[in-house]
């Protein structure tokens, strides 16, 4: 009976050691990989970005490996929801739609929609009625989409949505559009790399202001807490004011 006792201990000790190894599992990251300077491709291998770093310096201060794995924007929500990853850190606008979908964690940056036009270019002003006739891209299942298709469009725009901004950028810069209306840093980012003589930033559109935070599946209360709490502290040791520093000169926080 003594042995089987101890049997039995040994198998509980067991599976509390099983669980502790579960909890030790790297954390998975969810990103675009497609939408620099946030986050991109490396030439070493892997991926680098504001997101990524971010990303990073928050799994540092949650003691988690980060594993990072790549998933087109269509299908993020969706693959996080099918547990491909434990959450998704690549520049997601918090929106109610989303917010049905998913739970959101405090903000890590604010943006604006912008828009960009033609250097020579007789389109000024972001005015709606501005646009009509004109031909305007965004990329498709994000804030700039949804803005372009409810108020372009319902102005008499020609509204394409795009797999990714550079492909919106390219039509852009070859006068296929008119306009161009995307997130400001990543068009500037764009602007600056690709076309910086082919195109000018007309301004941010009033009223656009976004939180961007960290989505993770619904329910997920302690991941999110964790999460939180470690924004808090990167905010407090100075780390997240260096990092974008190193990206933007100025805290986009």
């Amino acid at each position: 009976m003594k042995q089987f006792k101890n049997l039995v201990l040994a198998l509980a000790l067991g599976g509390l050691g099983t669980a502790g190894a579960a909890q030790a599992d790297p954390l998975r990251i969810g990103l675009e990989a497609a939408y620099p300077p946030f986050s991109a491709p490396s030439a070493q291998g892997g991926y680098v970005g504001f997101d990524v770093d971010i990303a990073n310096a928050l799994c540092k201060q949650m003691k988690a490996e980060c594993v990072f794995v790549a998933q087109d924007w269509d299908g993020i929500i969706p693959a996080l929801m099918a547990r491909k990853f434990d959450a998704i850190i690549s520049s997601m606008a918090v929106t109610p739609e989303r917010a049905k979908q998913v739970d959101f964690t405090d903000h890590y940056y604010r943006t604006y929609l912008s828009v960009a036009v033609a250097r020579d270019s007789s389109v000024q002003g972001l005015d709606a009625e501005v646009y009509k006739d004109k031909v305007v891209g965004a990329q498709s299942s994000t804030t700039s989409g949804e803005y372009a298709e409810d108020v372009y469009a319902k102005a008499g725009a020609e509204v394409r949505l795009y797999p990714t901004t550079d492909d919106a950028g390219s039509d852009l810069a070859s006068g296929r559009l008119d306009a161009l209306v995307n997130d400001k840093y990543p068009l500037i980012e764009w602007m600056r790399k690709h076309s910086k003589d082919c195109c000018k930033l007309l301004g941010d559109l009033p009223g656009t202001q976004d939180d961007i935070a960290i989505a993770v599946r619904k329910g997920d209360d302690d991941l999110r807490t964790r999460f939180n709490q470690a924004i808090q502290d990167i905010r407090a040791d100075g780390s997240y004011q260096r990092i974008s520093q190193r990206y933007f000169g100025i805290d986009i926080y």
